[in-house]
């Protein structure tokens, strides 16, 4: 039961405590944590066992998009000539590609390091750390007593029991940073947002890419025709995309050729590939530190169950991240950072719930696909009322004057008014389009109001502006324009 102390019978409590809060794991979740915790003087512990800043800084959001980089400029470069350009031609050296993807990160490394966290007051620990009570933790042979516990250690990649897989070297994010040549024919397992964004990088490079998503279309969370116009620029980028297929077995063939066995529907394919990439979904690391222990529970799919404080069973134990949930997302873990870190030092005064109402994400493909609030597809399962309207980026001037003129706004309002529900954009930079409406739902903000606002012209920012004229031609006061159009009638004589 959340909250109740008679979860603590049986432990004893230490009559003093050397930590406010000792934090396990230094991803995102886990820094925030600690960083706010040192910000208002409080004595913190943060440990990690592996590398300070997590899976995003090392093997996720920031190599995937240094990567992603330069996969696009290959891209521009074969289309050059439609700027004018006659000559323009390239050849990756992938050596150095993944040069500059780890020079990325050693540039990025120092916002997340020992030392800098040592600056800010952190005591920082390399090493694993196992929570042996609900207020203590050991870790290198010492115990640390502490009045909170913040458990913020990620996920991990999920690798399917596919069999034959586990007999050979499968890539995955977290390994694929490795590769020192790039592979003539890839597989890429799964559909969604780091099988995609991988699969579209390495096609760009020059590998044949084979994308196998056993779902009927790629990217699943998003509405069918956003997921097709992503689809429509993949299968034109030469990857073959296979929905609807799965695999079933990895084999070796009579000429030592490693093989994916698929089903589609009744019919069996081969895939020859180099390399196989298994980006099918991540699982929480929420075993092997202390919680069977302390038998705190978990939730179906992993992640440790909590309350809308961001509490286990145990309420000074809090979970933040990826292993927590709900979300898979870096910015939604440095979000119930707060929560957590707060609550768990000033909650004897008030306690905050986590919010997520406005929750965005973006895909990094080309185009970029960026989120906030209900799609369609999420409001017609929740059974919301609502009102689509959409604006075809093909008429932005500023898209057309880079040749970017593809993609869609497409807004979920609130019948009848201009409350906005939701944002789907698809198009260049729409990860950072997406940020007016973010701000727009936090605060109440509707269409009207995005109209009201000056854009500057030309900027891809107007097709904000321009989906909210298309709902406003759509709510025109017909009544009232009548009345005003005998007004000048009269006016005129």
């Amino acid at each position: 039961m959340f909250g109740s102390n008679k979860v603590y019978e049986g432990f004893d409590k230490p009559k003093k405590f050397d930590r406010d809060i000792v934090v396990l794991g230094a991803g995102s979740g886990g820094l925030v944590s600690a960083y706010i915790g040192a910000a208002v003087k409080a004595k913190v512990s943060l440990i990690e066992r592996h590398q300070m800043g997590g899976d995003c800084l090392n093997t996720g959001c920031v190599p995937s998009k240094a990567l992603i980089r330069t996969a696009k400029l290959m891209n521009q470069i074969k289309y050059s000539e439609k700027y004018g350009i006659e000559s323009a031609s390239g050849e990756i050296n992938f050596a150095k590609t993944m040069e500059r993807v780890h020079n990325v990160v050693k540039t990025i490394e120092p916002h997340d390091s020992v030392e800098r966290y040592t600056g800010l007051g952190v005591d920082v620990i390399e090493g694993e750390g196992k929570i042996t009570s609900p207020w203590t933790v050991e870790v290198n042979g010492k115990t640390l007593t502490t009045r909170n516990i913040i458990v913020a250690t990620g996920a991990s990649p999920f690798v399917p029991p596919i069999p034959g897989l586990d007999k050979i070297n499968y890539l995955t994010s977290d390994n694929l940073w490795d590769l020192k040549e790039l592979p003539k024919r890839l597989v890429v397992l799964g559909g969604g947002p780091i099988g995609s964004e991988l699969a579209q990088a390495f096609k760009r490079l020059g590998s044949d890419v084979w994308q196998v998503e056993m779902f009927d279309r790629i990217m699943n969370r998003e509405d069918p025709e956003i997921a097709d116009m992503v689809t429509e620029k993949f299968i034109a980028d030469g990857i073959n995309v296979m929905v609807n297929t799965k695999a079933v077995g990895v084999e070796t063939n009579a000429s030592g050729e490693k093989e994916l066995i698929c089903e589609q529907g009744d019919e069996k394919i081969r895939i020859a590939f180099d390399e196989i990439i298994v980006a099918v979904g991540r699982k929480p690391r929420s075993t092997g530190f202390g919680l069977e222990e302390l038998e705190i529970p978990l939730n179906r799919n992993g992640t440790i169950e909590v309350n809308a404080y961001l509490q286990t069973k145990f309420p000074n134990i809090y979970a933040v991240g990826d292993v927590a949930g709900p979300f898979q997302f870096t910015h939604v873990a440095a979000h119930q950072a707060w929560y957590a870190a707060v609550n768990s030092l000033f909650g004897m005064f008030k306690k905050f719930k986590a919010d997520y109402r406005v929750i965005p994400w973006a895909t990094f493909t080309d185009p970029e696909v960026a989120r906030v609030g209900l799609n369609e597809t999420d409001a017609k399962e929740k059974n919301i009322p609502y009102e689509v309207t959409t604006y075809d980026i093909d008429d932005l001037d500023r898209a057309i004057a880079d040749s970017s003129n593809f993609g869609v706004v497409k807004v979920l309002t609130k019948p009848g008014k201009d409350k906005i529900l939701g944002v789907t954009i698809v198009g260049e930079h729409a990860g950072d389009l997406i940020a007016e409406y973010v701000m727009a739902m936090k605060y109440g903000i509707g269409l009207n109001k995005v109209l009201g606002t000056i854009h500057i012209y030309p900027t891809l920012a107007e097709s904000n502006k321009y989906v909210a004229g298309e709902w406003k031609r759509a709510h025109q006061p017909h009544g009232l324009l009548k009345w005003v159009e005998r007004f000048h009638t009269w006016r005129r004589g």
